[in-house]
């Protein structure tokens, strides 16, 4: 085991993940879904770890890993802002929206502050284009937002106040 995960605690769901199938290569997503649920993201130790307790090559540990939008190789903020660009909540200003955070929190479109406190991150379409322009901030769906309404309500996100979902 690498000296960074030597002893992390949340590597024992993960080794529960690779004993539950019996260490087997065709368990690769399962174990790396566990692994990111556990750490928040796949560090490269953890990519290594996870290579070596399956028995399968670093290469596709790694193709596998970069091949599925749901996997992310950064740490995540304390809190996440996903504004959706499909067609509808772009047409409606989503565009505006991630340019707004952008600037305000001087992040850009798939990082984290400097503080580690927001994430921002878009989704090509998160299926509800009746709430455009959409954006999901800490599991809550916010819907027809603009760029003033989502810097207050992120603002307020940070202050420690949940979001309220969508109607």
């Amino acid at each position: 085991m690498t000296s960074t995960l030597s002893g992390d605690p949340r590597l024992k769901s993960v080794d529960r993940a690779i004993k539950k199938n019996g260490a087997r290569g065709d368990a690769l997503l399962e174990v790396l879904n566990t692994a990111q649920e556990s750490f928040g993201y796949l560090s490269q130790d953890l990519i290594r770890y996870v290579a070596r307790e399956l028995h399968v090559p670093l290469a596709r540990v790694y193709g596998v890993a970069t091949f599925y939008h749901l996997f992310t190789f950064k740490p995540k903020g304390d809190h996440t802002c996903i504004v959706c660009l499909g067609t509808a909540c772009y047409v409606k200003g989503a565009g505006d929206i991630v340019a707004a955070l952008e600037a305000e929190y001087e992040v850009k479109s798939g990082g984290t502050t400097a503080d580690g406190r927001l994430s921002v991150t878009t989704a090509r379409c998160l299926g509800s284009c009746g709430l455009a322009p959409m954006l999901v901030l800490d599991g809550a769906v916010l819907a027809r937002n603009d760029a003033n309404s989502t810097l207050e309500r992120v603002a307020v996100v940070l202050d420690g106040t949940p979001a309220q979902e969508a109607d």
